[in-house]
């Protein structure tokens, strides 16, 4: 399942840290397997516990602490609203409720074009900034009023051509 050149990836990931603390690489390894496949398998996590020498449920410990790994396909646009205290107190529920009667989806689902998935996310440290929101794991998006939160959904749509 894993290609040579994934090996290879993981291979320099791994070479950054001594031999006897190669296990250390599991995020960046969990990080490759996401970037070509786009989710994170179970038998891909066999596969990284043998390379790094892990049982598996250590290596699915990781992949399902952290909401960066896929466990399962997700949208082109994977949109992370923060949904802790903070942000719910100014209004971080009421931007994730948005973002489902927008979408004509429930948290955790996808939209039928595959281009969206909402979901909910404990704390982006960014509390002054919210509510908050993390577009596919890497943009922050701060004050997502619903005013924004359409503009940001109409301009990705707008992006991948569709009305």
């Amino acid at each position: 399942m894993i290609s040579e050149n994934t090996r290879s990836r993981f291979a320099r990931e791994v070479a950054k840290y001594p031999p006897d603390q190669k296990q250390s690489a599991v995020m960046a390894c969990l990080a490759i397997v996401q970037q070509e496949q786009g989710h994170v398998t179970l038998d891909a996590e066999r596969e990284i516990g043998d390379y790094l020498g892990m049982p598996p449920i250590a290596v699915h410990e990781v992949s399902t602490f952290y909401n960066m790994y896929n466990q399962h396909k997700v949208g082109k646009y994977k949109l992370n609203v923060c949904t802790n205290l903070p942000c719910q107190l100014r209004d971080g529920l009421a931007a994730l409720q948005h973002l489902e009667k927008r979408l004509g989806i429930e948290m955790g689902e996808t939209t039928p074009d595959g281009l969206f998935t909402i979901q909910q996310s404990e704390c982006l440290g960014a509390c002054a900034d919210s509510p908050v929101m993390l577009v596919n794991d890497r943009t922050m998006c701060s004050f997502m009023t619903a005013d924004k939160l359409d503009q940001l959904i109409d301009g990705l749509r707008k992006a991948e051509g569709v009305a």
